[in-house]
């Protein structure tokens, strides 16, 4: 590859490769501009860690002619055979490149080289991708012409792999700004952030249904087992409730010691509304008999738990609220101060889900009305509802 190509493919990726709009479209097109430039490559590979609580990292194969394939791997990968006699895992620990022709003896220590070998690969070269806040991520390059890279072929992936390393740097810090903004504040909240709605006091109204939920007893079982263990309930118990809300378009907005709060936003469109509420009724279904399922060892003793839920729906203020520096993304309103005191009615009536009139009537049949209740801070009493198809316990 001549000098001038080089520079120009340099050039593309400093200017942050604008002619693509996605990780996979940018691994493909600096491939096929390397290739196009005379490069011989054959096989491919990017490999950046993440900051995700479930996934180590994410990898990017090309091959000449074919998308681009991702994948993921967890934290359970790093002591798996596979990756610690992988010549990736010297990249990683050392940050150091690691060069193989197939042909030498000394590469079938890598069994991974194996099945590049019956691709017909002829020479391997792992480099680090070095970011600038010091840690390491690798990328592969392999070749299947006769004889393997050429000193001059070698020298050019050295110099790609620095700015790659810039622009991979770049994507991955938003992609995980945007995970823990998930993580943390939950899906819908996270776009609006990374938009740019950050200012305090900066706030839409939306129509949406309103999950308030919490842990039957906790406050006595907290009492009586280890911190640890309490934590672990509790990651437990919410796990029954997180996939069935968001399976079902409900977001997260908050855990509160054992409540939890979540929306279902409701559109602005002819029967939405009653679209919405059949799905979070379904979701707290759903919840009710995960929670039910539950147990948890406590010494010779199998642990159950129960929890209640209320559903209401109503207008509420959503964004930024807080103090000095310090935000948070939430939702208030007299329609979220309903659903929590409607829960407090669901424990003293010792029901798993109840819901608010208004929640009731567009759900439709299946409700027994439970009475007629005085809420707090509120001036006129709520008549409750319970499902007809669960008894008190």
């Amino acid at each position: 590859m001549n000098a001038t190509e080089l520079q120009k493919i340099v050039d593309w990726l400093i200017d942050g490769a604008r002619s693509t709009s996605s990780p996979t479209q940018m691994m493909g097109e600096i491939c096929e501009r390397l290739v196009e430039a005379g490069l011989p490559l054959w096989r491919v590979g990017v490999f950046v860690r993440t900051l995700h609580p479930d996934v180590f990292g994410r990898n990017f194969i090309w091959r000449p002619g074919a998308e681009v394939t991702t994948a993921t791997a967890g934290f359970d990968v790093i002591d798996s055979p596979e990756y610690i006699n992988n010549p990736l895992a010297i990249v990683f620990g050392e940050r150091r490149e690691v060069r193989c022709r197939l042909d030498d003896p000394e590469s079938k220590r890598f069994p991974f080289l194996d099945e590049m070998r019956e691709e017909g690969v002829t020479d391997y070269i792992a480099l680090p991708l070095l970011f600038i806040d010091g840690s390491t991520h690798a990328s592969s390059w392999t070749t299947k012409r006769p004889g393997g890279f050429s000193d001059g072929e070698l020298a050019t992936l050295r110099k790609i792999v620095t700015p790659l390393a810039r622009i991979i740097e770049i994507v991955n810090l938003r992609r995980t700004a945007s995970i823990l903004l998930d993580t943390y504040v939950g899906n819908r909240a996270g776009e609006r952030i990374l938009g740019g709605q950050i200012r305090r006091g900066h706030t839409d109204t939306m129509d949406a249904a309103i999950w308030l939920s919490d842990l039957r007893g906790f406050t006595a079982l907290s009492d009586r087992l280890p911190a640890e263990t309490v934590v672990d309930i509790l990651n437990r118990y919410f796990d029954c409730q997180v996939s069935a809300i968001r399976n079902h378009g409900g977001e997260v907005l908050k855990f509160m010691g054992d409540g939890l709060l979540a929306v279902f936003p409701i559109a602005e469109q002819e029967d939405e509304v009653h679209q919405v509420c059949a799905r979070v009724l379904e979701a707290a279904r759903e919840s009710r008999a995960s929670v039910e399922a539950m147990h948890y060892p406590i010494g010779e003793a199998l642990e159950r738990f129960r929890f209640g839920v209320a559903l209401h729906v109503g207008r509420i203020l959503y964004g930024n609220i807080g103090g000095g520096n310090r935000l948070d993304f939430t939702c208030i309103g007299p329609a979220v101060n309903l659903a929590a005191r409607l829960e407090k009615i669901a424990g003293r009536l010792n029901r798993t889900i109840v819901a608010s009139a208004g929640f009731a009537g567009i759900c439709g049949v299946g409700w027994a009305d439970l009475g007629e209740f005085p809420i707090a801070g509120f001036a006129n009493a709520e008549r409750v509802y319970g499902l007809a198809d669960e008894s008190p316990a």
